[in-house]
């Protein structure tokens, strides 16, 4: 007998024309403001490419004159050697903590995570102080041999040799948090198999392990290779001139929007180009193994001499990336400080918190809308259209800055013609110089990190539970609200903490965009530090790096909760 035909199951009653007909009207709408939104959050990567027809032929020969071909030699050899560092830290580390037993590897596999709190500028900044012919290391080696300028050979750590090893340390996280869950999710089964083919370890790593993590490794080392053109702070402070810079020093310094801008699409096409690239490299590949059994893997117990190999090798990046650089800026905050007074640090930090929590929000809200709206509308359409509004994580914040204050100065330059036209009053930078151009930038700039972690929550709740509140009569914003919400709060908060954190570090489109005597505490620590103030700019960093850590720790006890069980 079929259910409904049961009496205690009475047949649901259908739902009216009218229902019905207001239920479409309001997907139609939701589709309509999805499409609108990711149209709005898009444009500013659409007008940087439209000013590569512009004319400024002036600007353009001063720098191939001047700095073009350096600064494309640096940005490369920058971009491979982090590309190629992180890569061999990242993925080495994690193959260790996962699958070999040493001494400390559980705490090691937390502390790995660490350097993401550490803002790479901050690092930068750390570094310089640390390494140069004043700082303390280089002194204490002349106070300890005796030796004077010109006796003794140190690293230039003001060079683009530093600025890869500072960003490699640095950005190490990326690959080795991707890898690590590649390696969690691998089945012991299939490594079993390569042994009783008479693979060594070293073979079954190379030949087995490492081709079916390949897609998520690729991934981490994308998202280094993009933070790595997007850096500004570091490669500033170390003088290294880039295409980031470049952009930066054309718009503030000549004075030419029109030449930043093309700076920009520039890079924009490089990234892109390598975006499409990676992807085409794997299309026609699988990489995922065939085997239904899933045994969780046992960490194999290392000889002595290997096991204080294996933890040499995962302590230097924690110590190099977050211990050295977080422990000289305690210090420095607990010896000297920032003088400026605490109301003052209170107003920079009040600023900080205050543009996070907003932009935390606003990103979470739209997220979760253009999540469901893809999930609502089925269509290739919609999916281009969410790439669009999600592409900005891969563009540089440099770039978002000049991307979005080009439409807003177009307007507020149009809007004050035609009042001063027609009333006689000037409504001078309306948008373009307020904090909405710098909300317009992190939600084009980050909207993909939370988008990432919203719709990777939706996709776990089933369609059906969608199909059953539609039933019962619920609208699409009903079957958010009292279904979709309480059943993502975990991936929401992963989302808002990751935008908070995010926010809170960024600096080259805050430092472009933000208003007239309006800083942050990046910004702060930026200007201070610049100014070889390191001692001053050390109670913002640590207040950065306190706050950094809150997602870190929630990161790796999601890692944790990943590992399969028995």
């Amino acid at each position: 007998m079929a259910v409904n035909d049961h009496p205690a199951f009475p047949p649901s009653p259908a739902p009216s024309s009218t229902a019905a007909a207001s239920r479409n009207h309001q997907r139609l709408l939701w589709t309509g403001f999805a499409v609108l939104l990711s149209l709005a959050i898009g444009a500013p990567v659409l007008a940087i490419l439209v000013n590569l027809f512009r004319p400024a032929a002036g600007v353009w020969q001063h720098l191939i004159a001047t700095v073009l071909p350096e600064m494309i030699a640096n940005t490369a050899m920058l971009m491979a050697g982090v590309g190629a560092g992180t890569l061999v830290i990242g993925t080495g580390c994690a193959w260790l903590v996962t699958m070999t037993e040493f001494p400390g590897r559980r705490w090691l596999s937390w502390a790995l995570f660490l350097p993401l709190a550490m803002p790479s500028y901050v690092t930068a900044f750390v570094y310089g102080d640390l390494l140069q012919f004043a700082g303390p290391v280089q002194a204490g080696l002349r106070g300890l041999f005796g030796w004077q300028r010109g006796d003794y050979w140190f690293p230039d750590v003001l060079s683009l040799g530093g600025a890869i090893f500072l960003l490699t340390f640095a950005f190490f996280p990326y690959v080795f948090m991707l890898a690590r869950a590649a390696f969690i999710d691998q089945s012991v089964c299939v490594l079993e198999v390569g042994r009783t083919l008479g693979l060594g370890p070293w073979r079954r790593f190379r030949r087995i392990a490492l081709p079916l993590a390949r897609p998520m490794i690729a991934g981490g080392l994308a998202l280094v290779l993009m933070e790595t053109l997007a850096e500004f702070g570091a490669v500033s402070y170390f003088g290294v001139p880039t295409f980031t810079t470049a952009i930066y020093r054309t718009w503030f310094g000549m004075g030419d929007a029109v030449a930043a801008a093309q700076l920009a699409a520039v890079l924009l096409v490089f990234v892109l180009a390598a975006v499409m690239l990676e992807r085409a490299s794997r299309r026609a590949r699988r990489f995922h193994h065939t085997s239904a059994r899933q045994r969780p893997l046992a960490p194999k117990p290392l000889a002595p001499l290997p096991a204080m190999l294996a933890m040499l090798a995962c302590a230097l990046p924690v110590l190099a990336g977050f211990v050295a650089p977080a422990g000289w800026l305690l210090w420095l905050a607990l010896r000297d400080g920032d003088p400026s007074g605490f109301m003052r640090l209170a107003g920079y930090t009040g600023n900080s918190f205050w543009l996070a929590g907003g932009a935390m929000a606003l990103l979470v809200v739209v997220a979760l809308a253009l999540a469901y709206a893809e999930r609502l509308v089925r269509r290739p359409a919609m999916g281009w259209l969410i790439q669009l509004a999600t592409m900005g994580y891969a563009v540089p914040g440099s770039v978002i800055a000049i991307g979005v204050l080009l439409p807003l100065a177009a307007f507020d330059q149009a809007l004050d013609g035609w009042l001063t036209a027609h009333f006689g009053i000037s409504s001078g930078l309306l948008l373009s110089g307020s904090v909405i151009a710098l909300f317009y930038a992190y939600l084009v700039r980050f909207l993909a990190v939370a988008f990432n972690a919203t719709d990777g929550g939706l996709q776990r709740i089933r369609g059906s539970l969608d199909h059953a509140a539609r039933v019962l009569g619920e609208t699409p914003f009903g079957v958010i609200r009292r279904v979709h919400v309480p059943m993502l709060r975990g991936s929401l908060l992963t989302a808002a903490m990751l935008v908070f954190v995010e926010v809170l570090k960024e600096l080259p489109a805050t430092l472009i965009v933000r208003p007239f005597d309006f800083d942050t505490l990046a910004v702060r620590v930026y200007q201070l530090a610049s100014d070889e103030r390191l001692a001053e700019a050390s109670t913002g960093s640590v207040i950065i790096v306190a706050v950094s850590l809150i997602p870190v720790i929630w990161l790796h006890r999601a890692a944790i909760r990943s590992r399969p069980r028995e």
